[in-house]
């Protein structure tokens, strides 16, 4: 049995094509973009209300989902208040479970 030839020019130790723009997966395939920022962080004044569907529009799909906060931008604090907002004007019909109709 043959055992196949390997030079260290083959071995990679340190890992760099990330940073050169190899073939380390997507690495920079994607662009730069913004980090979102909490609205409810940033502005003190806005409040997280079940009564208010307005402002928890904002955080459902048209499909009648929540938004996820890697979307939504929220933090985590301000996300679990929102999720729980919108189950409680879910309850008691402010904001819709599902979207009828198509």
């Amino acid at each position: 049995m043959a055992t196949p030839d390997f030079n260290d020019a083959d071995i990679d130790l340190e890992g760099d094509d990330r940073k050169r723009g190899g073939r380390g997966g997507a690495g920079g395939k994607r662009g730069f973009s913004r980090r979102k920022v909490c609205r409810f962080c940033a502005d003190k004044q806005v409040q997280i209300d079940y009564k208010d569907p307005q402002t928890l529009k904002y955080f459902i799909t048209d499909r009648g989902k929540i938004v996820p906060r890697r979307i939504s931008g929220n933090c985590a604090k301000h996300q679990r208040k929102v999720s729980l907002a919108i189950k409680r004007a879910r309850m008691i019909a402010l904001m819709p479970f599902a979207v009828t109709g198509k």
